[in-house]
């Protein structure tokens, strides 16, 4: 059985009310794909709503966003998402968040998308994300009740990134100030 990665990307395609377009962050799935699909895992990719998963940073000139772009295999993957309902944890070794804004409005509380992550954790995987993708894990609960992130060293965009672009008034919660809420060594 080949080794499998779970990467999970947003439905949410609008900055709260403004109108603006967001998704997941191309380069924040493209670049770890790369690597770890060279290092011989299969990637899977599920979204809370399962289908075409919005896409936000699209820039083609980047190599390795048009070397995922043009993979006939992966492009499908990306705009055919699994629903959380249709994975199974232990098929999984690793489940990895991807950012783009579109996260913090769909990541949080989405409980299904929070067990599989949760039981891949407590099966020795391993639990990542980056930029907004932390969103996905200020709700994990493990099974000793408390937070995935409680006590662990952790990095997301900032709440002075979210005030740099315009967008604290905007976004459902303070990513930063969440995580730390949850127990996480902030850094």
């Amino acid at each position: 059985m080949k080794k499998k990665i779970l990467f999970v990307v947003t439905s949410h395609d609008k900055k709260g009310s403004t109108g603006e377009p967001t998704g997941y962050y191309l380069g924040e799935v493209s670049h770890p794909w790369e690597v770890l699909h060279e290092a011989g895992y299969e990637i899977d990719f599920v979204s809370p709503k399962g289908g075409k998963a919005p896409v936000d940073g699209f820039n083609l000139e980047d190599a390795v966003n048009q070397k995922f772009w043009n993979d006939k295999i992966y492009r499908d993957k990306v705009e055919h998402t699994l629903k959380p309902s249709d994975v199974n944890p232990s098929e999984y070794v690793a489940i990895f968040y991807a950012g783009g804004h579109g996260a913090m409005w769909d990541f949080a509380d989405n409980e299904k998308l929070a067990e599989i992550a949760k039981v891949i954790y407590e099966s020795n995987g391993v639990v990542g994300a980056v930029c907004h993708g932390p969103a996905g894990l200020v709700n994990i609960k493990l099974s000793n009740g408390k937070y995935l992130v409680d006590g662990k060293k952790i990095n997301a965009f900032t709440n002075e990134e979210e005030i740099a672009v315009g967008l604290e008034k905007v976004v459902p919660f303070a990513l930063e100030t969440k995580l730390i809420d949850r127990g996480a060594k902030f850094e």
